[in-house]
């Protein structure tokens, strides 16, 4: 027995962009500006807000693509789908892990390693979402590389690169909330504003 699903207009996008957005919301400002005073509450706050905002909604939102894209083929509007599910997946996964680590207080400098990989996932978005025409999603991968490049440099140390990291979380924060805003009211109301 054959089953056919119908095609989909509505991929999960505006969740991961929202929840990814809300992750680096909290950590910039924390970075940049010291505020709230470092503690093991707020450590343990922040922790708890990574792993389940930008963890969870990414992750979630991965899932659903790559379901949508394999089982199911519901979203074959775009290939690029194919990316964003694998990237959403892949920071949600490592969301949980970076959540985790602040929460327990854990030595960041192992991040330094992750750092290079997800400047490599981070060049392969910019590579596909500027080549298929859509480059608001291609500058937010340009956001996510810069902050992987500032954030080998704070891994290590270089105390300097805390303060550069939390200005591009808040940049890339806020557009991530201008790609939300934009695929929920593109989807909700027919909109047709960039994303």
């Amino acid at each position: 027995m054959d089953v056919t699903f119908a095609a989909s207009t509505f991929p999960p996008l505006a969740l991961g962009f929202f929840g990814l957005g809300t992750g680096y919301l909290i950590y910039g400002p924390h970075e940049l500006f010291g505020y709230p005073r470092k503690s093991d509450a707020v450590d343990r706050a922040i922790g708890v807000w990574g792993i389940w905002m930008p963890g969870l909604c990414q992750l979630v939102t991965g899932l659903i693509l790559f379901v949508g894209l394999t089982w199911f083929q519901v979203f074959t509007k775009s290939p690029a789908l194919y990316m964003a599910a694998l990237a959403f997946s892949a920071y949600g996964i490592h969301w949980f892990a970076i959540g985790w680590n602040r929460y327990r207080g854990n030595d960041p400098r192992p991040n330094a390693g992750m750092c290079v990989a997800y400047m490599v996932i981070s060049a392969m978005g910019a590579t596909v979402f500027f080549k298929v025409g859509d480059w608001p999603v291609g500058l937010l991968f340009l956001g996510l590389f810069a902050i992987y490049f500032v954030d080998f440099f704070a891994a290590i140390g270089i105390k300097p690169a805390e303060r550069v990291l939390g200005l591009i979380r808040i940049l890339t924060g806020s557009w991530l909330m201008y790609l939300a805003y934009a695929a929920a009211v593109d989807f909700s109301l027919a909109y047709h504003w960039p994303v």
